[in-house]
């Protein structure tokens, strides 16, 4: 059988909505049943959305998705037509205030309002579509949309965060050119992926308050 080709999309806030929504929803779903580890969310969280709360993260104004599509080689159809295999989310762009974590995080005092910000969420490809470099493509598609959407502010600061058993991801951030800043827990990482309400009442849990997170940081620059 002969390998698919791949495309890398932004998902359109308009056109085509409700279809994007159906196709997001069956990628997220697998991706957090299969690979937990690659996101703060659970699969029980997200299973229970209504189709409505599925469009909305879509068409959200401070959120970019974007798609790695899979198609049969040789087939001829627009970009986003074939099977949705990977995403990943840029959100933004944030102030300072919304960026900012305690100092036990280390991550050091967001001022400038010269740059900028947005986080990076929720990398996952399913597996049988990993490797030859597609989650490295499909970040780069989303920074290079970030360089290109408009001509200021210069700096771009593009924060992620990640779990610390997953270094195979932590190596291809840091070939993107990431660097590691500091330290966080669950609830920040939770609240940076703009999912605060879905934290359990009691964030004195381990679980959420635990400081093992990776904080990694790029800044780009527009020409």
């Amino acid at each position: 059988m002969s390998e698919p080709s791949y495309t890398y999309i932004r998902v359109s806030k308009t056109d085509a909505l409700e279809s994007s929504a159906q196709k997001y929803r069956h990628l997220r779903l697998q991706g957090l049943e299969s690979s937990p580890e690659s996101f703060s969310s659970t699969y029980e969280t997200e299973a229970a959305f209504s189709n409505d709360d599925w469009i909305q993260r879509l068409s959200a104004p401070d959120r970019e998705t974007f798609i790695c599509v899979a198609k049969a080689a040789g087939e001829q159809h627009a970009p986003s037509i074939g099977d949705w295999v990977g995403q990943v989310t840029l959100r933004g762009p944030m102030s300072a205030s919304e960026f900012s974590l305690p100092k036990e995080a280390g991550q050091g005092a967001i001022n400038s309002d010269d740059e900028e910000r947005w986080q990076l969420l929720g990398l996952f490809l399913l597996p049988a579509h990993r490797g030859g470099g597609r989650g490295s493509r499909l970040c780069r598609e989303a920074l290079n949309h970030l360089q290109r959407r408009q001509p200021c502010p210069r700096t771009i600061h593009v924060r992620l965060m990640v779990k610390p058993d997953n270094q195979t991801i932590v190596q291809m951030y840091e070939r993107l050119g990431f660097v590691h800043t500091g330290q966080c827990t669950l609830a920040e990482a939770m609240r940076a992926a703009g999912d605060g309400h879905l934290l359990s009442s009691d964030t004195g849990d381990p679980k959420y308050s635990n400081r093992s997170g990776i904080i990694m940081s790029s800044h780009l620059h527009r020409i």
